[in-house]
């Protein structure tokens, strides 16, 4: 009768080989004591392949607010925003100062950027960022029509208005856990900050997360 034992010593190992990766699964999760919301707004755009690819490379996703307008011109970066992980919200169709219009007016930015988005492949936001951070009663009514979750921002990368990478950088080191950051998709400081905005949030213990529609704060991805 043959010997047993090579059986039985290789079983010992699968086993501890199968222990040991169950005891590393939450030890990777752990690496994340916390999560951060990093948003995009005013895409789709010429620049949005290349801001991807930085986000990929990064490992990082975040929440792209598209605009209608561009998201029905380019409806095949809205689909390469959802193949690389990102999140897709509504960012009104043309920008405008939403305070100033009526209610027929808002819900017509709101509602055709809802169609484009989901014609364009992004599915059907539920989150919207107001153009300026700008809303008002009227707004928030409109948004309760089409069940969207107004997003504001905790901290303004100040990328609109010519911030150098290192203040885009510093920028993003301030967030805590819960909170996010206003960056835009067009500005290419903002593409050269992120691979440092990805290792300043590891060393911290922070992760990119999505942002809840329930709470509108930075949480684990679902």
């Amino acid at each position: 009768m043959r010997s047993t034992r090579p059986l039985l010593t290789g079983l010992a190992a699968a086993a501890m080989v199968v222990a040991s990766a169950v005891t590393a699964a939450p030890a990777h999760a752990a690496a994340c004591n916390g999560y951060v919301g990093l948003t995009f707004d005013d895409g789709p755009s010429g620049s949005t392949p290349a801001l991807l690819t930085a986000l990929r490379q990064s490992g990082l996703r975040a929440t792209m607010f598209n605009e209608g307008q561009y998201a029905a011109s380019n409806p095949s970066q809205v689909r390469a925003q959802v193949q690389a992980g990102m999140w897709v919200g509504n960012h009104s169709y043309t920008h405008p100062h939403l305070v100033q219009q009526s209610q027929a007016q808002i819900d017509s930015e709101v509602s055709r950027t809802q169609q484009a988005i989901a014609n364009a492949g992004g599915g059907t936001p539920r989150l919207f960022r107001p153009p300026y951070g700008e809303t008002n009663a009227t707004l928030r009514t409109v948004l309760a029509k089409y069940g969207l979750t107004q997003i504001i921002w905790d901290v303004d990368s100040q990328d609109w208005n010519g911030a150098s990478t290192d203040a885009i950088v510093a920028a993003n080191a301030r967030l805590t856990n819960g909170q996010v950051i206003l960056m835009h998709d067009w500005p290419a400081n903002t593409r050269a900050a992120i691979p440092r905005i990805a290792q300043g949030l590891a060393s911290r213990g922070l992760c990119a997360g999505m942002i809840s529609p329930q709470t509108g704060r930075a949480v684990a991805p679902g």
